[in-house]
């Protein structure tokens, strides 16, 4: 069986300093917002390029605190995309701000620049732009429209861990970056956990303050906070698994690039495009088909042969029923409706075999009933 994803696998790679980690934490008698949350956020601040780290409970805390930071509330509006993980939508009415959806770049699955600016309104405080699959957004463009118009530029970088653009980490290029560290991310933990980075000490001090209750150190609230910390166990296993990231990322483009040559003569599957401003990092592997109908045939006849896929994601949040005719939307967003109904998530993760990716390839050939 070849699963979509495989975090245990993942542990099980790096098991001795794990375990030693955990029982480092376990042995100091400080389980909560203590050295290892400070060491990781500096350590994560020096690999991104940031001057500063707030870890926090979730990716979901990551923007939502994000967005409480810059007082996004009631009556806000807040560009983003529909063609993401439903948390990025959930986190903006977490804030109390209305989700305003624009379509995907057909390219590259990410927001399209050209669409913004006919998204503005008087009530638009912020946009988020998702790095979606390892690939990240074309953030010149966007930064463009947030400084023509004073806006606040959150970046979505939750399946992103370690990607550049134009030689920058994601994360550290708008004016805070939302991370997730769930099990199954580029750098993930072993249970929940996220980051925020910027480099605005107001900020900072401010999202230091709203991932506790609004506490200072006296433990007097001076805003109106929450409690989304991250434990000491979670910050350990991420500076194991940190140190290794770089490594795991160019394992998953050998992967991806194993897929591209065996997949190129295939003309039924489009494969991954990669701007040339950019380093993807393969969070997920998709590929492109014709549509809906061969899709999902195919996810079956994989299955059947033990090669689990996955879409990401079968329905734009727009659609969904707690969503459906309630989020403002500017229309048409043809392509993610599209693309929702035709792409599909290979099997990718760093312990995937060399020998299982062509398993997985021979077998689509065989689904198309073609020679590899």
């Amino acid at each position: 069986m070849i699963p979509q994803n495989n975090p245990y696998a993942n542990y099980i790679k790096y098991k001795p300093e794990i375990d030693s980690a955990i029982q480092r934490v376990l042995s100091s008698g400080i389980y909560i917002l203590g050295k290892e949350i400070e060491t990781f956020e500096r350590e994560f601040s020096n690999y991104i390029g940031s001057k500063y780290t707030v870890c926090v409970n979730s990716g979901t805390d990551a923007l939502h605190l994000s967005l409480r930071a810059f007082n996004i509330g009631t009556g806000d509006e807040v560009i983003t995309v529909s063609h993401t993980s439903v948390a990025t939508i959930a986190a903006i009415e977490m804030a109390g701000a209305l989700p305003v959806l624009v379509d995907i770049d057909p390219n590259y699955y990410t927001m399209d620049p050209n669409i913004i600016e006919s998204a503005i309104t008087k009530n638009t405080k912020a946009i988020i732009p998702v790095h979606l699959y390892g690939h990240p957004s074309d953030i010149k463009s966007i930064l463009e429209i947030t400084m023509k118009h004073r806006l606040f530029l959150i970046e979505d970088c939750a399946q992103a861990h370690g990607a550049l653009y134009r030689g920058q980490r994601v994360g550290s290029l708008g004016n805070v970056g939302a991370f997730s560290f769930y099990p199954t991310k580029n750098l993930g933990c072993i249970g929940d956990g996220g980051a925020i980075t910027t480099n605005d000490i107001n900020i900072y001090k401010k999202l230091i303050a709203l991932r506790q209750y609004g506490w200072d150190k006296m433990r007097i609230s001076h805003l109106p906070g929450f409690n989304t910390r991250m434990d000491e166990i979670q910050a350990a296993i991420l500076r194991v698994k940190l140190r290794y990231l770089d490594e795991n990322n160019k394992r998953r483009n050998l992967l991806a690039q194993r897929y591209n040559n065996l997949l190129k003569d295939l003309n039924e599957i489009s494969t991954p495009k990669i701007s040339p401003f950019s380093t993807h990092v393969f969070h997920q592997y998709v590929i492109r088909l014709n549509d809906k109908k061969t899709r999902d045939k195919l996810i079956l006849y994989l299955r059947e042969k033990g090669i689990f896929s996955s879409v990401h994601y079968p329905v734009p949040v727009h659609l969904q029923p707690a969503y459906k005719n309630r989020l403002k939307i500017i229309y048409p967003l043809t392509i993610t409706e599209s693309v929702a109904e035709t792409i599909l998530s290979l099997p990718m993760y760093p312990e995937l075999k060399k020998e299982d990716v062509e398993k997985i390839v021979s077998a689509i050939y065989d689904f198309f009933n073609k020679k590899l």
